[in-house]
């Protein structure tokens, strides 16, 4: 979820990251810093907390672990991301500050100044780090993408909106009503998109 505001003064490591303080939020990405946008709404929270509930309650007692922004992933010494949620298998990865090396699934809930970033810079990013899975969730319209590492490049798996059952494709039993995820009512302006504006045609009337 990372934002557009981007300090361009030089070239960011670890190192520098380390020293910022912990009051702002700050991404690196191939050495170029991106502050991280305010506080997300009170939509995006709601919908991280469903999905955080699902992978906690699928994850417990198993090997792999679930982690929640804001938690430090370093995939290169010039790439350090905050994903939503992150799913980590391997214990050694996790480390007292941050989590070492790539995930075996991300997730991204998007927001309006993350969209463009989620799906270009990130979504290549995460594909040369070699996380297997990655998820980009909409609001709205609400959905979720599931993506696939196929080489060095994500293939699209599936795609699901608020009234179907998501399906992992690496966890296999791992299966999210997004009804309950999506659980938030349209504004005014939204409710239009799904209203019929015109009476549809009526075919094979006689023309005049």
């Amino acid at each position: 979820m990372a934002g557009f505001a981007l300090k361009k003064e030089e070239h960011y490591t670890w190192a520098d990251y380390q020293k910022w303080p912990d009051g702002e939020r700050w991404e690196i990405i191939d050495g170029e810093a991106y502050m991280m946008s305010p506080a997300p709404s009170t939509r995006h929270q709601a919908v991280l907390g469903a999905l955080a509930r699902e992978f906690l309650n699928y994850f417990h007692n198993k090997k792999c672990k679930t982690l929640l922004s804001p938690v430090d992933v370093k995939l290169s010494d010039e790439d350090i991301v905050q994903p939503d949620i992150v799913v980590v298998c391997d214990k050694h990865q996790i480390k007292e500050t941050h989590i070492e090396g790539a995930p075996s699934l991300v997730v991204e809930i998007v927001s309006p100044s993350s969209a463009i970033s989620d799906r270009t810079r990130k979504m290549r990013l995460y594909a040369e780090a070699g996380i297997k899975e990655y998820w980009i969730v909409t609001l709205f319209p609400s959905m979720v993408e599931i993506f696939l590492l196929d080489g060095k490049n994500y293939r699209m798996h599936k795609a699901y909106d608020r009234s179907q059952t998501l399906e992992s494709a690496t966890f296999k039993k791992l299966k999210i009503s997004l009804g309950e995820v999506f659980d938030f009512p349209l504004l005014p302006e939204e409710k239009k998109i799904y209203e019929v504006k015109e009476s549809p045609a009526k075919y094979g009337a006689s023309r005049k």
